[in-house]
């Protein structure tokens, strides 16, 4: 029974697209900075064929990789988690989803405020650590939320656990998700929740995305009207709002996606499988750290045996990314690349290159086909591109 194991290491971008202008994002190459700064070898991610894909610092490319390559242009007007992965889904974007880079207009915040009976400081665009670090004693002495947003479409709601328990910081944000809807349609509320005292504040792992609805149609919801399981690891539930999948695994980290992978591979015997590692965007990313963002690709390479060793003869192994976030630029903020894509099994032909595609959707598009699934989204699937007859074992 055919099952795709669909992995996105989240804003692990492959240098800029062509409209990164537009996005104010114009310079970043999100992998091989992050692979030069850090002085970092990926072997097993090149064996697959990474550094065939664009150059890799002390990582020469593969004259046979084991995986079929390239990658994919973003087609959807932004640049953020929402947008990347509901792309990838087959769920491209005629217009940009709102952003409020001076803050949201006070009909939202007024209407907030009366909602969760707790005033509002803040409202502006920050970089979340930066604006905890700020406004973090004024919220513990008041008990207002913190109000955040970025250049991403987005609603951040910062709470002490303390002050705030968690169950009425997620209430809020359920609230916050009801009023933004019409022209307020952010991509996603978030739930942003820290302990520890002034200057000395840490955001802890209870993140919660509340995202819109996506559109109807996609790559989830086809494969669920196949009739086919379709199990989500760490925030893809959140991204999708939860629809269609037939299990969600929840992960708040790169170790415990890894495990939620391992476990849903031994346990899952057709569909999809499709997995966020969001360290590489949540923890060293926005905090323009390359060492560290150099350091989780490493033990994701490390780990990466531990993946493959899984597969069974009918499995297809996809690996890619929703965006960029180059740690090496003065932004802190999500950039506008391609991203790459790895894909392996027994029936890929080794050392495909498939060259730049389009748009992100092309991968839902070729894990329908995989599936045999009607391909109902848009885009194209690449499957007779990497199709290989030939059947080998996994190595």
């Amino acid at each position: 029974m055919k099952r795709v194991i669909l992995i996105i290491l989240d804003s692990v971008g492959a240098g800029d697209a062509p409209d990164a202008a537009a996005f104010d994002s114009v310079g970043s190459n999100t992998l091989a900075h992050v692979v030069e700064r850090a002085g970092i070898k990926l072997p097993k991610l090149c064996a697959l064929g990474l550094a065939n894909i664009i150059p890799l610092a002390n990582n020469p490319p593969f004259i046979a990789p084991l995986a079929a390559y390239g990658k994919l242009c973003p087609a959807s007007p932004g640049k953020d988690t929402t947008i990347g992965h509901w792309e990838i889904a087959g769920l491209i974007l005629d217009k940009p989803l709102p952003v409020y880079p001076h803050g949201f207009p006070p009909q939202v915040i007024e209407a907030f405020s009366r909602a969760t009976g707790r005033g509002v400081i803040g409202n502006v665009a920050a970089s979340g650590v930066a604006i905890i670090n700020e406004l973090g004693a004024e919220h513990m002495a008041s008990g207002k939320y913190i109000i955040y947003t970025s250049a991403d479409s987005v609603f951040q709601v910062a709470a002490h656990e303390d002050i705030i328990p968690l169950a009425e910081l997620y209430e809020a944000c359920r609230l916050a998700r009801e009023i933004l809807q019409g022209e307020y349609n952010v991509g996603r509320v978030i739930a942003r929740p820290f302990t520890g005292e002034p200057g000395n504040f840490v955001r802890t792992e209870d993140r919660r995305d509340f995202s819109l609805t996506p559109p109807p149609g996609g790559l989830v919801e086809n494969i669920y009207q196949a009739g086919l399981e379709a199990i989500s690891i760490g925030k893809i539930n959140d991204i999708f709002a939860g629809q269609y999948f037939t299990g969600a695994i929840e992960a708040h980290n790169n170790s415990e996606a890894l495990t939620g992978l391992l476990n849903a591979m031994d346990s899952i015997d057709s569909g999809l499988i499709f997995a966020n590692f969001v360290d590489f965007d949540m923890l060293y990313g926005h905090r323009n750290d390359p060492i560290g963002y150099g350091q989780a690709l490493t033990e994701f390479d490390r780990n990466l045996p531990d993946i493959m060793n899984r597969l069974r003869a009918d499995d297809l192994l996809c690996i890619s990314a929703d965006h960029g976030n180059d740690p090496t630029t003065p932004s802190t903020d999500h950039s506008r690349e391609y991203i790459p894509i790895l894909v392996y099994g027994n029936g890929v032909r080794r050392g495909r290159n498939i060259g730049v595609r389009n748009s992100f959707a092309d991968i839902g598009a070729t894990v329908l086909e995989y599936l045999g699934v009607p391909i109902s989204i848009r885009g194209e699937s690449f499957m007779d591109l990497i199709k290989d007859l030939r059947i080998s074992k996994t190595p």
